[in-house]
């Protein structure tokens, strides 16, 4: 058992997180990872220009004739990786595989529906519709408590 103890500071300050251990265990080193890779950001590209994108704001990735596009609320970003790249860079967030074309933001979903053979249909926040194929409804039945 551990305790948490977290302090807002203001926003002239630095965020910092310090751990605190007897021991540097696995559980520690696993916690490490968890937080690094939760900083992780892509890179997407629109009109010459390359900008920092945070898993937080994605909505989707989807693979289109072999180019990965991010879509965030407002706007399409394409990435140079793959979308096996993005998946294995975004596997400790809140983006999951839903089809063998797409990742989606689990956070960005507004409503779930069975759709026909076995697939479900995901409304998003942002009003676009996403098929969720049948071989990753449990994934997403999980991620979502049902």
């Amino acid at each position: 058992m551990f305790k948490i103890t977290i302090k807002q500071v203001d926003k002239t300050s630095e965020e910092e997180i310090i751990i605190r251990c007897h021991d540097i265990d696995d559980e520690v080193l696993s916690v490490i990872e968890r937080l690094k890779k939760s900083e992780s950001v892509l890179l997407g590209s629109r009109d010459n220009e390359v900008f920092r994108i945070a898993p937080k704001d994605i909505y989707y990735v989807e693979s289109v004739d072999n180019k990965s596009y991010i879509y965030l609320q407002k706007g399409v970003y394409e990435s140079k990786l793959k979308l096996y790249e993005i998946e294995e860079l975004l596997q400790s967030t809140k983006l999951f595989r839903c089809s063998k074309s797409m990742i989606l933001n689990v956070s960005k979903i507004r409503s779930v529906s069975p759709s026909i053979n076995g697939r479900f249909e995901a409304k998003l926040l942002n009003g676009e519709s996403v098929i969720i194929s049948r071989q990753y409804v449990p994934n997403l039945k999980k991620l979502l408590g049902m």
